[in-house]
């Protein structure tokens, strides 16, 4: 359908303020109206009369998109929304373009009329809008830094546990020693050291020994008082606090002490002793303390029974005895030497045993022993036996044995046996000893001369040996020969023969004993030979030496 003519007015120029760009209304495509009559053509002006102003931003509203092309002689449609808004999109920080003057548009009356006549309910999707640039978001707010937790504090110290082995190490009429080890607990917090206080006995006013505290583990406490008695106690201390105190278990008296007390066990004492019912025990334990130490006895932890038991002590030495043994004196008895503070003990196990009877269907130690019925003599075959059936070994075939069994234990072996009512008797076996036959080796062999002769050189009057090997089986016969004649018993010459070394010697030769000697060796296989050349030399003295003769 052609399009409306219409007719543009030129409008005065304004600057354009600038405002902050709106996004601009989305174009609506136009409805098609209904048919009416034409308007009557008015002049058209010229574009080139009423051009845009340069400082005019393009129009907002864009021509419909069903707009015919503009008639020859009209003025040309606006550009589209999406153009005009081109722009704007690249700077989005820019200032919006100014607005065109409200008298004028820079579309013409044509964009007013199509802009006035779309209606309201017509879709927008049918025409795309030009959408304006989104505004700059202002900066996001950073999230407000969080407070420090405070640190977490450490667990609580925890005070150490109590020294252990307080003992006392010397006394004298001034000053005591005492030694200890460290606690067996100590913790994480360390050990920063330990105090030592003393008190008197029958008071409780205790006094510091130290005033700063000690890492060693012994103290010497000094300036005391002679004759006083005095409790002693260490404490452990650490960043927990104050460790129970580790006190001595007796009070020490403040005294010099000549010879601490020990007691020196004899050998023979220091294992169990075993005796039997009825038998007599005396026992002497010498001992050293000076002042007289106190000496006291017990069995089994219980002070001895006096009635039964006697005990006789000395300056140097402590007796036990027992007149008559009984089992019930079976048991421990621990000897106790004191003076003041300072002791020492030892201990003794005795065992009183009686005698096995024989045995009879119980458990014990045996001895088993065998007798041959023709010797009559008895001999042990098996000792410290356990069970209650054997197997005797090492008898003779052909003989007869009878066997009896004692019972034993740790006191010694019993009177009585048991002896086997039947004789047992140890059966021959029909054996024939066949020798293994055996193929003799046949060492016979033919003579064979291991090492030869050699040819000699010899100095007239010096007498020189000639040497050779041979091997062979039986013996062989050695013969010399010189220049093929058999030497013979000729006393110039000494032939010796002995474990296949051959040889011969020519004792102080002459030029006539140079020559061609043979060694001959001969038996039933057969014989070989080995020659050398000797040569005999004569000594040529100087002229000048023979002048001198």
């Amino acid at each position: 359908m052609p399009a409306k003519p219409v007719l543009i007015k030129k409008a005065p120029s304004k600057k354009a303020v600038p405002k902050k760009a709106a996004p601009a209304p989305a174009p609506e495509t136009k409805p098609a109206p209904a048919p009416a009559p034409e308007p009557i053509p008015e002049e058209p002006v010229p574009a080139e009369a009423t051009p845009a102003p340069a400082e005019a931003a393009p129009a907002e509203a864009a021509p419909t998109t069903d707009a015919a092309p503009p008639a020859e002689g009209e003025a040309a449609p606006a550009p589209p929304a999406e153009a005009a808004a081109a722009p704007a999109a690249e700077d989005v920080t820019a200032p919006a373009a100014p607005e065109a003057p409200a008298d004028a548009a820079a579309a013409g009356p044509a964009a007013e009329d199509a802009t006035a006549e779309v209606p309201a309910e017509a879709p927008a999707a049918e025409a795309p809008a030009a959408e304006a640039p989104p505004a700059e978001a202002p900066p996001a707010e950073a999230p407000p830094a969080e407070e420090p937790k405070p640190p977490t504090p450490p667990p609580p110290a925890v005070p150490t546990s109590e020294p252990l082995n307080l003992t006392l190490e010397d006394v004298n009429d001034s000053s005591i020693t005492i030694k200890w080890r460290p606690p067996e607990t100590i913790g994480d917090s360390g050990l920063d050291g330990y105090t030592v206080d003393y008190c008197k006995d029958q008071t409780t006013d205790w006094v510091v020994v130290n005033e700063k505290l000690t890492e060693a583990n012994r103290m010497v406490i000094n300036d005391l008082t002679k004759g006083d008695s005095l409790h002693i106690r260490v404490v452990a201390v650490n960043a927990g606090g104050c460790s129970p105190p580790a006190v001595l278990p007796e009070p020490v008296k403040v005294t010099e002490i000549v010879a601490r007390p020990k007691i020196r066990m004899p050998r023979s004492l220091r294992s169990r002793i075993v005796k039997q019912t009825g038998e007599q025990i005396n026992l002497v334990i010498p001992f050293n303390g000076k002042p007289k130490p106190l000496v006291t006895w017990t069995k089994d932890g219980e002070p001895l029974d006096t009635k039964s038991i006697n005990v006789r002590n000395s300056d140097k030495d402590s007796i036990l005895f027992i007149r008559t043994t009984e089992r019930d004196h079976s048991g421990k008895y621990e000897m106790s030497v004191k003076v003041e503070s300072f002791e020492d003990k030892a201990s003794i196990i005795i065992q009183v045993v009686e005698l096995p009877g024989p045995p009879h269907q119980h458990e014990a130690c045996y001895t088993v022993q065998k007798s041959d019925r023709k010797t009559g003599e008895w001999f042990t075959a098996l000792e410290h036996y356990h069970r209650l059936s054997a197997t005797i070994s090492d008898l003779i075939m052909g003989n007869s044995y009878i066997f009896r069994v004692f019972a034993e234990n740790k006191c010694g072996r019993g009177n009585e046996s048991a002896v086997t009512k039947a004789v047992a008797t140890v059966q021959k076996t029909g054996i024939v000893y066949k020798p293994p036959e055996y193929q003799e080796h046949d060492f016979s062999e033919a003579p064979k001369f291991t090492a030869p002769l050699s040819d000699r050189a010899a100095t007239v009057g010096y007498t020189t040996k000639l040497l050779c090997a041979v091997r062979g089986s039986p013996r062989p016969k050695i013969e010399w020969m010189k220049n093929q004649m058999i030497i013979g018993d000729d006393p110039k010459f000494r032939q010796i023969s002995n474990l296949g070394v051959c040889s011969l010697e020519i004792r102080k030769p002459c030029s006539f004993d140079g020559g061609i000697y043979t060694c001959r060796a001969r038996n039933s296989h057969g014989e070989a030979t080995v020659a050398c050349k000797l040569e005999v030399k004569q000594v040529i003295l100087p002229v000048a030496d023979k002048g001198k003769k």
